[in-house]
């Protein structure tokens, strides 16, 4: 299908809604607000980031070529396997492939899809469509109580995740035409998620979370993680689909639970907040903002990078040390969340050198490194690459359609 096909069934409101699998063409956006001209307030050193990124390029082809070789392998791992012909929507592996790879599609001149990409989201969207028929990721039988229900509600929020990403991306692909409707197979993802979401409790506004004590996405805390970036990009949709009733209802009872527990969480979830609010009005204060970016630059490594283990402190269960260096994933991740602010300038010091961080520490394979916060884990075993699988998809997200 061709872009300006693409665009005139797009423009077309009774087609857009009929086409609940169509595949995207997308075109590359920075997932963040528009940047405004001045020093942020946050920071009064002022950075030039042009300069900063331009003195090392970074491969997009290399990265797209990484990212595809790993959801090959991942589709292929047996213990992805999944009923009904279906693969495992891994917070590592999948759902950062699925928030990037499309976003580089256009400055790599491809027509279409790539296999892997199609087969993933076609993956997804069977889930989301047979979802009464689906077997949940984990059962209460083979991995412990309370699994089967935590496994199901984690795979509604992250399925909603991946289609709303497409959803976004499409519609701006297709010149942001006024009249869009989000894809039926979309909503039903947000419909499997708003049933899953919690009423009463603790987790009010939230979900069930899979917990295997395994950070950053397997953990008690994880699970306001995924939260955090459902609201990311449910209010990223277009079309008013944040404001619909029955969704703003649900939105309300999540951002409730988001500011309810937010001083409780780990920095890396509060960077999570951070990168949602900036759609979001009421789900930080000025204060809480300028706290948490400040709480970023104090963490921000000599090199312009950061560590995953100062955001998200944790021991590791082989008892090992973590990692000291700078890594792809939390500079990635933070990068991100300082794009999408208003007011943090293409001149903010923090920001400009997370970039340049990154435009400079790609490696030769198109990945950006990080490692396990659980374990050291054989560097030669596929899994030992989950986190550089991570850090790929958001290092490339915070850097595409930069200078």
């Amino acid at each position: 299908m061709s872009q300006r096909l693409a665009a005139v069934l797009l423009a077309l409101p009774l087609l857009g809604g009929l086409l609940a699998s169509t595949s995207f063409l997308r075109e590359a956006t920075v997932h963040g607000a528009a940047r405004a001209s001045s020093a942020s307030a946050s920071s009064g050193a002022a950075f030039d980031l042009t300069s900063a990124t331009s003195s090392a390029s970074w491969n997009k082809q290399a990265a797209a070529h990484y990212l595809d070789d790993r959801e090959v392998w991942w589709q292929g791992w047996p213990r992805a396997q999944k009923d009904h012909g279906t693969v495992c929507v891994s917070c590592h592996t999948v759902v950062p492939y699925a928030m990037v790879r499309s976003e580089l599609q256009r400055d790599l001149g491809e027509s279409s899809m790539s296999a892997p990409e199609q087969t993933m989201l076609a993956s997804v969207e069977k889930r989301v469509t047979g979802w009464s028929e689906m077997v949940p990721f984990y059962s209460d039988e083979k991995s412990g109580p309370g699994k089967t229900a935590e496994s199901h509600a984690t795979e509604a929020v992250l399925n909603a995740v991946v289609l709303a990403s497409y959803d976004a991306t499409s519609y701006r692909s297709a010149g942001k035409v006024a009249h869009f409707w989000v894809r039926p197979v979309t909503r039903k993802a947000f419909e499997n998620a708003w049933a899953l979401q919690e009423s009463s409790g603790p987790l009010a506004g939230a979900w069930k979370w899979q917990d295997f004590h395994l950070g950053p996405w397997e953990s008690s805390e994880s699970g306001y993680q995924g939260a955090a970036l459902l609201m990311f990009e449910a209010v990223n949709l277009p079309g008013g689909f944040a404001r619909e009733p029955g969704t703003r209802a649900h939105l309300d009872r999540l951002r409730d639970y988001l500011r309810r527990n937010y001083a409780a969480q780990p920095l890396i979830n509060q960077v999570y907040v951070l990168w949602a609010s900036a759609k979001e009005p009421g789900l930080l204060t000025r204060t809480e903002r300028k706290a948490v970016i400040a709480a970023l630059q104090s963490q921000q490594q000599p090199d312009g990078g950061f560590r995953t283990a100062s955001l998200d402190a944790r021991d590791r269960i082989d008892h090992s040390a973590q990692p000291a260096a700078s890594d792809g994933y939390a500079t990635g991740l933070v990068a991100l969340a300082l794009e999408a602010q208003q007011g943090t300038a293409r001149r903010d010091a923090t920001l400009s050198r997370s970039l340049a961080w990154l435009a400079q520490h790609q490696q030769a394979d198109g990945a950006w490194i990080a490692a396990s916060l659980n374990k050291q884990r054989d560097p030669s075993s596929d899994p030992a690459l989950f986190m550089t699988d991570a850090a790929t998809g958001y290092a490339a997200l915070a850097l595409e359609g930069q200078p």
